[in-house]
């Protein structure tokens, strides 16, 4: 019986130090769970990156990593931003936020959420570049 205790917490002691070591794969205080930390090229003055969190789930009946981004419009006038994310491999996913301007832009001070599935990437990338602009009016 202590053999088996034993082998279990030797099992669980492995694990909790192969997580910690896992570098993208770990839990990353600033930018959300499961993402490496950002190479930010460039974000708007009028915008600021609340979070970045990488997600595995289903996209198309396929594993995809999807990225779910927050940005807080921190200018004085309602704003459009252009989200960009470059991966490994000359990937690159993002878009819009909002997507539509039908309900408006975002407020100031307001924060905006979007996720944006990479279809046919199952793995979370050991690297990423994040460029946030502003779109015109």
């Amino acid at each position: 019986m202590r053999e088996k205790r034993l082998s279990v917490l030797l099992f669980m002691s492995l694990a909790v130090v192969a997580l910690g070591l896992g570098g993208c794969a770990a839990v990353q205080k600033d930018w959300g769970l499961a993402c490496c930390q950002p190479k930010i090229e460039s974000i708007a003055p009028e915008a600021e990156l609340v979070s970045l969190e990488c997600v595995q789930k289903k996209y198309d009946g396929a594993d995809s990593v999807w990225f779910k981004v927050a940005i807080k419009n921190i200018s004085s006038s309602d704003q459009r931003f252009r989200i960009n994310i470059f991966l490994p491999g000359g990937k690159g996913v993002g878009g819009l936020l909002p997507r539509k301007t039908k309900k408006g832009l975002i407020k100031p001070g307001a924060v905006a959420k979007f996720s944006y599935p990479a279809k046919g990437l199952s793995q979370i990338p050991s690297e990423m570049t994040v460029i946030i602009k502003t779109v015109s009016k």
